[in-house]
């Protein structure tokens, strides 16, 4: 539990805003004139960096990896290994709201009814501090059925509070029911490199990276993505910051 919350922290800690804001507040209550506009300046500069689209894409195009095009056969994947993260829960409706990473179930769900999978396996439970009962995986469970996955090719697990658990859990999961062969793992691309380290680390010895919603795409160098600060290239700059987090710390630790 510890090393959840110090993990949440450091995150925050190292991101861009939080950066920016600290030298803009220090700017502000420093009486040094000549610092104060240095900090103003390195703060500006920090904001406009952080926020530029070609360089946030050429950091996730460095780190995200690009797995070969598969060429399926039938049945030869015993299961596909979702990881959570893929949207948030509604309490009120007892739903989930699927997100921007939810390509990692939908990307999976023709393979199932093409019969190249035999099987589904999510894991996820709540990556919330403040509501530990959103246990994604229960929900996606809930959905799955409605949409006629059947019972017997659905495997949940709901109790992982990040990567590691995720792979322990799923372990022990098909372990238990004797599963093995070869197996996908599906998560986000910026996310893959820490998930197939820590997946390999507890004992996944047959299992194939399957790379969904990638952010980087073919270069642009167009006025607008090489110079015009965009906020939303900060935000990803932030997640992506937070898988570099979570990768060091799970190296450090002997997970990955």
């Amino acid at each position: 539990m510890l090393f959840f919350y110090l993990s949440k922290l450091l995150a925050f800690l190292l991101s861009p805003m939080f950066w920016a804001s600290v030298l803009l507040v220090y700017a502000l209550i420093t009486k040094d004139a000549r610092r104060s506009k240095k900090l103003l300046i390195s703060a500006l500069v920090v904001l406009y960096l952080c926020s530029n689209s070609f360089l946030v894409d050429e950091c996730y195009r460095a780190w995200e990896p690009v797995t070969r095009d598969y060429v399926m056969k039938k049945n030869e994947y015993k299961a596909a290994i979702i990881l959570g993260g893929i949207g948030d829960i509604d309490l009120r409706r007892k739903q989930i709201n699927f997100g921007y990473s939810a390509d990692r179930l939908f990307q999976v769900l023709p393979l199932y009814y093409k019969g190249y999978i035999q099987r589904i396996v999510f894991t996820g439970g709540s990556g919330s501090i403040e509501f530990p009962e959103k246990k994604e995986g229960l929900y996606v469970k809930k959905y799955l059925l409605s949409i006629n996955i059947p019972d017997t090719a659905l495997f949940v697990e709901s109790e992982s509070r990040n990567t590691y658990q995720n792979a322990v859990f799923t372990k022990r999961i098909l372990d238990s029911l004797g599963l093995q062969g070869k197996f996908l793992l599906v998560t986000s691309g910026s996310h893959m490199p820490r998930s197939l380290a820590i997946f390999k680390k507890v004992g996944f010895e047959n299992v194939d990276p399957f790379v969904t919603n990638r952010h980087s795409g073919n270069r642009r160098f167009t006025p607008d993505h090489l110079l015009i600060p965009n906020p939303g290239a900060m935000m990803s700059l932030q997640n992506l910051i937070h898988e570099w987090v979570g990768y060091l710390i799970y190296k450090l630790r002997g997970y990955a």
